[in-house]
């Protein structure tokens, strides 16, 4: 289950000490390359970051050589506002669009992931923190109200791959089907129509989830 900009209580005045399993553990931060509002993202991390009693790893990722000085200005300043006395604080910028495959790399056990609401990922843009709440089996802390949305591909484009995608598998199967129909009428003939019939609900459906 993600957390939507919610401090944890069970963490609260809960630093880490001799006895905890996890004496080392860090609030992993997600830095995307575009927009930020800054002053709000520090304030919401340093929250965050108090609650858990860890170290801070900024990890950022940029998908070309052209954005990685503005994410690099970018997680200084995060760094210069969120680090004090009593928190360390570290970065580290990757190039490349997989989050998944950064943070796996980065991770252990007893870390805490937190993301941005307007991360997403993969062809279908899903959200950040459901991929890697689903690969990693961890809570991850979702921040909002900090970054403009990323740029994606346009509404209409995907409306039209939507339908062009869905008339071609309802066509492919009306095919099939009609082929279906030139076969002995016996049993194994109803079974694969129903079959077929089965199959293309499934899988108009698999191909909507996508969008």
């Amino acid at each position: 289950m993600n957390k939507l900009d919610e401090i944890p209580q069970t963490l609260t005045l809960s630093p880490a000490s001799h006895s905890d399993p996890y004496p080392t553990r860090r609030l992993i931060v997600l830095v995307p390359d575009f927009e930020a509002d800054t002053t709000n993202a520090a304030r919401k991390i340093w929250e965050l970051a108090n609650a858990i009693g860890g170290r801070v790893q900024f990890l950022g990722l940029s998908k070309d050589m052209a954005r990685e000085p503005s994410l690099r200005r970018q997680m200084v300043t995060l760094s210069a506002m969120v680090g004090d006395g009593n928190l360390s604080i570290e970065s580290k910028i990757e190039f490349g669009r997989n989050w998944l495959d950064m943070v796996k790399s980065n991770w252990r056990a007893g870390d805490v992931v937190a993301c941005f609401a307007d991360q997403h990922t993969g062809f279908a843009r899903r959200p950040l923190s459901q991929i890697l709440e689903s690969n990693l089996k961890t809570t991850v802390y979702v921040l909002s109200g900090v970054y403009q949305p990323e740029p994606s591909h346009s509404n209409w484009l995907l409306q039209v791959m939507l339908w062009a995608g869905s008339m071609g598998i309802i066509a492919g199967f009306f095919w099939a089907q009609v082929k279906l129909t030139e076969l002995p009428q016996d049993w194994a003939h109803t079974s694969l129509l129903y079959l077929s019939l089965f199959a293309e609900v499934g899988l108009i459906w698999a191909w909507n989830s996508l969008f």
